[in-house]
């Protein structure tokens, strides 16, 4: 067990590094050096070797890290060695090109359930899974034993229904809903705004070129 919490930052770094590995995996490649992985992972060797160092001493000097195991070692750290259940909270379009992402289903995330209070989209039927009625959302968590809910509402319901899940044990949320949620201690939400981060971009554009700011 960690005696500290690890930023974010740090856990999508380890997350990236992951993806790189697994391509020198598919590869052939049986070692790497922090410099090619910081290379690929647009970062400093500096920064991988702190990153790892967080969780132990992966590399030996001189001969770099072994790929399948740093590999396996990353794998545990993300908790990616176990399958989760994910509802999705919201069955609009967004939602169904999410249940389409193949990569979820790669990396251990099953969406085994989606409500919504639309009845023209419940009992829509996407593949196997059939949208249910979010009246249901207490008794379908239950069910299907939710480990992770994805809410992709507007943003009027969005809290009411964090509520709910939070209410029925599910401490896990990805949050596309353009909204602020609060959440108990021991609940984590993670933010997804698509159109900040397209805001980003635009900010990007316009100001390129400009001198730095001292």
């Amino acid at each position: 067990m960690l005696s500290r919490k690890i930023a974010d930052s740090t856990v999508r770094r380890l997350a990236i590094y992951l993806r790189f590995l697994e391509e020198f995996e598919e590869h052939g490649e049986a070692t790497l050096s922090s410099e090619a992985l910081a290379s690929r992972a647009g970062t400093t060797s500096a920064q991988v070797r702190k990153d790892l160092s967080f969780f132990g001493s992966f590399g030996k000097r001189g001969l770099g890290y072994d790929v399948s195991a740093l590999a396996s070692e990353l794998r545990g750290i993300l908790g990616l060695n176990r399958r989760y259940r994910v509802i999705l909270v919201g069955a609009g379009r967004l939602a169904a090109a999410l249940v389409q992402y193949a990569e979820f289903g790669a990396r251990g995330f099953d969406i085994v359930a989606a409500v919504d209070k639309d009845p023209g989209r419940i009992g829509t039927r996407w593949g196997e899974l059939v949208v249910g009625d979010v009246a249901d959302l207490e008794t379908i968590i239950r069910h299907h034993r939710i480990d992770i809910a994805i809410l992709v509402t507007p943003a009027d319901p969005a809290q009411a229904l964090v509520d709910r899940l939070v209410a029925s044990g599910v401490t896990a949320m990805l949050n596309f809903a353009p909204v602020q949620l609060h959440v108990p201690h021991g609940t984590d939400v993670k933010n997804v705004n698509l159109a900040v981060e397209l805001e980003t971009l635009s900010y990007a554009i316009r100001h390129r070129g400009a001198p730095a700011q001292r």
